[in-house]
């Protein structure tokens, strides 16, 4: 007897598939599985009702959870949901995509160099933002963790482009990365290590004078030493 594939999706948008079938869920039982997805331990079942319901009494929210189980426990070919100790864990046979991408992430910025077939799926997934059409209170520091570990490995990605001369690759890597944090300097460094590297002194120059205008614009500040070296190598002496 086959093992049943149980796919969990975080990242653009939920989605529950069970052997590539695509299941439907209430929100309530699709917040419930999402909550538990991102929890590294069990989580008792009072807390998961308050934190998935807080604007419920207690005993709302806990018909509220126990309604969710139901449904969950209805979907898909296996159990979805351990509960045990009146506590709740998302079963280790159901897998989802924030943390198969975010183990892969994890090992780019610690040096793994990945072949390109796997370089290009991972940046795919990680220009993904975690359910950005929810607003569940829950979820920010959930977005907050999974922002600074993309932006992370995408400059790892970046970067290892960079150094194989893969520059149309690397360019678009970093510009992944500003894309997600404006303000942070580094991709903007590597964006113009890149246009100075294809011989763009004008394009270097522009993403520099960009940038500077926009850190004075909104924080009043301006680019490290570090970028700014980077213009004044271009500057003819």
């Amino acid at each position: 007897m086959s093992e049943s594939c149980v796919r969990l999706q975080l990242l653009s948008t939920f989605e529950l598939f069970d052997d590539g079938s695509r299941l439907s869920l209430p929100l309530g039982a699709q917040r419930l599985l999402a909550f538990l997805a991102l929890q590294k331990n069990a989580t008792p079942r009072s807390l998961a009702a308050e934190r998935l319901w807080p604007h419920c009494t207690p005993c709302r929210a806990a018909a509220n959870l126990r309604s969710a189980l139901f449904h969950v426990r209805r979907a898909g070919s296996i159990q979805l949901i351990d509960c045990a100790n009146h506590t709740l864990r998302l079963s280790p046979a159901a897998s989802a995509d924030l943390q198969l991408v975010s183990k892969a992430a994890s090992e780019v910025t610690a040096g793994l160099n990945l072949p390109p077939e796997l370089q290009t799926g991972l940046i795919d997934a990680l220009r993904r933002d975690l359910l950005p059409d929810w607003s569940e209170d829950w979820l920010v520091l959930e977005r907050d963790h999974w922002d600074q570990l993309r932006l992370h490995s995408l400059e790892t990605l970046a970067r290892q482009l960079y150094s194989e001369q893969r520059y149309v690759q690397a360019l678009q890597t970093a510009l992944s990365a500003v894309a997600i944090d404006p303000v942070r300097e580094t991709a903007h460094r590597i964006v113009m290590e890149v246009h100075i590297a294809e011989g763009n002194a004008a394009s270097a120059l522009k993403r520099y004078h960009d940038y500077r205008a926009f850190l004075h614009r909104e924080l009043n500040v301006g680019p490290s030493q570090q970028m700014t070296q980077l213009l004044r190598d271009l500057m003819p002496t």
